[in-house]
């Protein structure tokens, strides 16, 4: 099957013993350094084989990606995932054991010299490399199938939401790439939580994602936040810092750096009451601007076009769900502006306020009677 002149593999998930054969082809695609999108339990990843500078370098110019943003390693189990580092001392391991298969990534150190296979694309000549084992069948048998380890940024136009269903991949790449593997919407909606651990007994989040912090204190005991991803993850407290040339910088992990995840029109966050919220919107439509609404049931407001993210907004996990799907929805209206409210940031909330804060571009209303900043 072809949509917009790019092969398509619909499979289903719940049935893995049909899987092997969906797959083949999208698995050889893979072994002669061809990129596919394909779906994870997070979003839907744009993989290559990770020791090919061809495959990666498809994988860069499909995405318009930085180069000095690395990539994260996808590998069917642990064993694999050994295989490619120098070293993985008992903090790893102890996290491997807990949330693998699963949404984390764990940095470690690459091996040294000509023992290292990995592409220098791929870690963009930094001397370690995010790897994880994901939790999703079709990805599981695709990465067995390729029988190398896959490279695998979210399958989108840099700086663009991330895809959760296939034909958000389409829709960005359909010209681009090989192909997609279609396995449905994807679970959890949010990218992978991104931890460091190149330092033994020392565990620290370069960016939140699925596994919380909370969920990694009750296996290891210190655990800290980057404090760049800190400071970029709370809206009370963000804003944009405009001296930093963030080209010349080095990123551990992807996610750190860059506008990330923005819809067409500006998205602003507001701060406050739902009152507020409201103003900011009769505010914008006063102006003569068409605006949306990206909120949540309990907090109905009135806009041009209103998209809903959860029931309630202490359902931060069906809002992570459907964050991406509802900025690309924006995208398909006349909106030329969007406001959403702060929402409760504990347990995933933190890596939902990163990407809302990211794909605002840190722009924070906390006076509607001034104008949008950050301080």
């Amino acid at each position: 099957m072809e949509e917009k002149g790019c092969p398509v593999w619909k499979v289903d998930p719940s049935q893995p013993k049909k899987l092997e054969q969906s797959l083949k082809r999208a698995g050889n695609l893979l072994k002669d350094d061809e990129v596919v999108g394909f779906p994870t339990e997070t979003v839907y990843g744009l993989g290559g084989n990770a020791f090919s500078d061809k495959a990666i370098a498809k994988i860069f110019a499909a995405k318009g990606r930085p180069s000095n943003n690395p990539l994260i390693v996808h590998v069917p189990d642990a064993a694999a995932a050994r295989s490619l580092v120098d070293r993985v001392g008992p903090t790893a391991q102890a996290l491997m054991k807990a949330f693998w298969p699963g949404p984390l990534t764990i940095v470690l150190p690459t091996k040294k010299g000509k023992e290292n296979k990995i592409s220098r694309l791929v870690t963009c000549g930094l001397s370690s490399v995010g790897i994880r084992v994901p939790n999703h069948p079709v990805a599981s048998v695709l990465l067995r199938l390729a029988g190398v380890p896959v490279a695998a940024p979210s399958a989108n136009r840099s700086g663009k939401p991330s895809p959760t269903r296939a034909e958000h991949v389409l829709g960005d790449l359909s010209k681009k790439i090989a192909g997609v593997v279609d396995g449905g919407q994807t679970g959890i909606g949010l990218e992978s939580t991104v931890v460091d651990c190149t330092q033994e007994n020392e565990v620290v989040i370069l960016r939140p994602g699925g596994v919380t912090i909370e969920d990694l204190r009750k296996i290891v005991k210190e655990v800290s936040v980057d404090p760049a991803i800190a400071a970029s993850s709370n809206p009370k407290t963000s804003g944009p810092n405009l001296e930093v040339d963030e080209g010349k910088l080095k990123p551990k992990s992807p996610g750190m750096l860059y506008a990330h995840y923005a819809p067409n029109a500006p998205l602003t966050l507001v701060e406050g009451p739902l009152e507020r919220l409201q103003k900011a919107i009769k505010d914008a439509q006063a102006k003569g601007q068409k605006v949306g609404a990206l909120t949540t049931g309990d907090k109905k407001v009135a806009a041009d076009h209103v998209e809903v993210l959860a029931p309630t907004a202490s359902d931060l996990e069906a809002a992570s769900r459907n964050l991406y799907g509802a900025l690309r929805a924006f995208d398909q209206t006349s909106v030329e502006v969007i406001y959403a409210p702060v929402l409760p940031q504990e347990g995933i909330g933190a890596a939902l306020a990163n990407r809302m804060l990211k794909a605002a571009g840190k722009r924070v209303l906390r006076n509607v009677d001034k104008r949008a900043t950050s301080r």
